[in-house]
């Protein structure tokens, strides 16, 4: 390799973040690349219980593991979308449903003929074309493939994040990766040009490196306090800064989706693993007390509580340079978006892949930190106006919520929800990580609704748009209708061990 090239990567802090890391560059850099990482068993994980999306399959592909093998080491169940309760107003539900919904026609995409459709009342609701929607609702699954069909169903997991985390490290250590037990007491950076030389233990172990990778958790131990990386505030926009979690007895039915409840200063999760349930509240410290969210949260469980709640502080908001020198911070050492649409799992898996992709084969030239910033930038932005989306259109009349329906939201947002509501466009830049049929679905379930269609969809005569629905319809309604109770399903192809 060439002089000055990186031959050994260090990764600060285990948990989720640190051991996706050690999996990935383990199995994809290899020798002649030193990979260790460094955690202490002092230190705790904010692994609460994860939600994921479909993107996690693509990661999982990537390392070549066996999806059953990987959902019983994990406690994992499948998901197929998440359904939201109460954020329109109270009492009003809609789900935001992985995969298809109908099949474009022409140059112009399904929903627009379904608002022709709905203009002329003849049209269903719009999840009555979604596969993943109605077996979601019907608690049912199957893989795509098992369906006979082009199914258009799109699926991701649920499951326990710290097993996760042991399953990523027993992988990564069997391919070379090093693990190191020790508490950090102190960074040391180089004079010429500041990039992290090496990091010392609380027992005096010294650990060099020629790249170093900040898993380090909200402290940001490299990337925030030792080269003091600025962080952007999106509080804001997004005013919930407090969470309270924890698990309760599994229940049935096994629904194949999280579920999003909105309350009176925030939302509640809901995700359900084999072993049991996870629940969470994010809320605004500004509206309630943590007291009375922990019984708004204890309130709304569905099982026995198997825990005492958990509570964590939160900013909104990203460091304001993802890649600084020889470092680059994943997880929650690059930011925060709280788990609303669970891109949290997503955005480390895409900070290990553009690493991957601008990894030098030399000395560390700026450009590949600015390249990685600027991509990194457009996504972290991309989601969060995704998130504002569900706060900001809202029909709910507590204090909070009429803030955020009456908050300025960010100027890329307003275009975004101006041209659906003239006439349902939805454009996606630079490969942002919602779909069009993403937005569509939380638009419409926030209560946004254009005004007019794409005038092509008027090409259709009447009887050939009733045809072109009712096939769509029916299609959705047969995938659904093949797949099997997710409960089962889970039971025959993926159960976990009974746990002693």
């Amino acid at each position: 390799m060439a002089d000055g090239a990186v031959r050994s990567i260090v990764i600060v802090g285990g948990g989720t973040a640190g051991w996706m890391a050690a999996a990935a560059f383990a199995r994809f850099l290899g020798p002649p690349f030193d990979i260790r990482l460094v955690e202490s068993d002092e230190i705790g994980t904010v692994g609460v219980g994860e939600a994921t999306i479909p993107q996690i399959r693509l990661f999982n592909d990537g390392l070549g593991i066996d999806e059953d093998e990987f959902l019983r080491a994990t406690q994992g169940t499948f998901k197929l979308g998440i359904a939201f309760d109460g954020w329109r107003a109270p009492g009003q539900s809609y789900i935001h449903a992985f995969g298809s919904i109908g099949r474009p026609l022409g140059l112009i995409a399904f929903h627009h003929y379904w608002l022709r459709a709905r203009a002329e009342g003849a049209a269903e609701g719009l999840w009555d074309y979604s596969p993943s929607a109605l077996a979601a609702n019907a608690n049912r699954f199957a893989r795509p493939n098992e369906s006979g069909l082009p199914s258009g169903i799109a699926y991701a997991f649920h499951f326990d994040a710290s097993l996760y985390a042991a399953y990523l490290r027993s992988y990564a250590e069997a391919r070379g990766a090093r693990r190191i037990e020790g508490r950090i007491a102190d960074v040391a950076r180089r004079g010429e040009d500041g990039f992290v030389e090496a990091v010392t233990l609380a027992g005096g172990q010294r650990i060099e490196g020629d790249f170093f990778v900040d898993c380090s958790g909200f402290r940001s131990l490299l990337l925030g306090e030792a080269l003091e990386t600025g962080f952007e505030d999106w509080s804001r926009w997004l005013p919930c800064d407090r969470a309270l979690a924890v698990p309760c007895a599994p229940v049935r039915p096994l629904t194949p989706c999280t579920r999003a409840t909105a309350k009176a200063a925030g939302w509640q999760w809901r995700i359900p693993l084999q072993h049991r349930t996870g629940n969470g509240y994010v809320y605004s410290s500004r509206h309630v007390s943590d007291d009375e969210a922990e019984a708004t949260l204890l309130a709304g469980l569905d099982g026995e509580a198997l825990a005492e709640p958990r509570r964590l502080r939160f900013v909104a908001g990203r460091r304001r340079e993802a890649w600084r020198g020889n470092c680059v911070a994943l997880g929650l050492a690059a930011g925060f978006l709280e788990p609303l649409e669970s891109t949290s799992i997503h955005l480390v898996q895409a900070g290990i892949a553009r690493l991957l992709q601008l990894l030098p084969g030399g000395a560390i030239d700026p450009s590949y930190a600015a390249e990685f910033n600027r991509q990194t930038a457009r996504e972290w932005e991309s989601i969060r106006d995704f998130l504002i989306l569900h706060y900001h259109a809202n029909g709910r009349d507590e204090p909070l919520w009429r803030a955020c329906r009456e908050m300025e939201i960010p100027a890329s947002l307003t275009e975004k929800i101006a041209l659906f509501r003239a006439g349902g466009r939805i454009f996606r830049t630079e490969e942002e990580l919602f779909t069009e049929v993403g937005w569509l679905q939380v638009m419409l379930g926030q209560g946004i609704d254009p005004v007019s269609y794409h005038p092509l969809a008027d090409r259709l005569a009447p009887e050939q748009l009733r045809e072109f629905l009712s096939l769509a319809s029916s299609h959705a309604g047969h995938v659904a209708g093949r797949m099997v109770d997710h409960a089962d399903y889970v039971a025959q192809r993926c159960a976990a061990a009974p746990r002693r």
